[in-house]
Order: structure tokens, then C-alpha cells, then sequence
């Protein structure tokens, strides 16, 4: 869907007044929904689009989820928490999954950033650069 500059432009500005002390605020999300819908300027499909893209990255970048080959202690998963946090300097909620298939370490993705360092990667790493 192509949309033109002022409805991008629009749909950031709607995006910063959800925005509450540097965190997204549900309600005020709905509200802006609600009322674009409810008005529909022209673009309006548009904006919402765009605005939706907006919001769901944004909720990604505040989860962090964390694969492991097998179960990670509470003190690992508390430090893990603390340092992902200090990384990206907000607070993080964390998502821990078992991976088997990992064979071991863990893989970490935190909106479009992935840290892999399983074995599972590290061997297909290593059968690339041998091909």
C-alpha cells in the first residue's frame, strides 16, 4: 500500500502522542484508533497501517525472547534480564522458550536484533565455511 508523505507523517505524530514517558500507553493507542476510525480523514487506511507498524515494533523492541537448549536457573534468567536491560537502556520483558533442537547456549531476539550464540549455529557456521 503506497501512501503519501504528510498521511506517514501524520500517523509518527499520532505515534509520539501515545507515547508516556517513553513507553507506549494502551489506552491512548485505542483512543487514536478509535478516532481515526471513526473520522476517517482521507488516507485514513493508510495511517493506520502505517501506525500499526509503528505500534508492533515498538511492542517488540520491549520483549526480549530468550531460547535455550534446556532450562535456565532463576539467577541466569535474572541476570540475563538485568544486562538486556542496561543494553537497551529501558526495562525488558523476557520470554524464555526450550529449544532442544539448539543443542546448547541460548539464542536472544530483541525486535529485529538477534544474538545467536547456540551450538546448533555455530556448527552450521562451520559447515558453511567449509563448503
Amino acid at each position: 500500500m503506497k501512501i503519501s508523505k504528510e498521511v506517514r507523517r501524520t500517523s509518527r505524530q499520532l505515534f509520539r502522542v501515545c507515547m508516556v514517558n517513553g513507553k507506549l500507553d494502551e489506552s491512548r493507542v485505542r483512543l487514536v484508533v478509535n478516532k481515526v476510525a471513526t473520522s476517517k480523514p482521507r488516507g485514513f487506511l493508510g495511517m493506520l497501517h502505517a501506525f500499526s507498524i509503528l505500534v508492533r515494533n515498538e511492542i517488540e523492541g520491549q520483549r526480549a525472547v530468550v531460547e535455550s537448549a534446556s532450562f535456565l536457573n532463576d539467577d541466569l534468567q535474572a541476570n540475563l534480564k538485568t544486562s538486556l536491560s542496561q543494553k537497551y537502556g529501558r526495562e525488558l520483558s523476557l520470554e524464555f522458550h526450550i529449544k532442544p533442537e539448539l543443542l546448547g547456549g541460548i539464542r536472544v531476539k530483541v525486535g529485529s536484533d538477534v544474538w545467536d550464540g547456540s551450538v546448533k549455529a555455530r556448527l552450521e557456521a562451520l559447515k558453511a565455511s567449509l563448503s
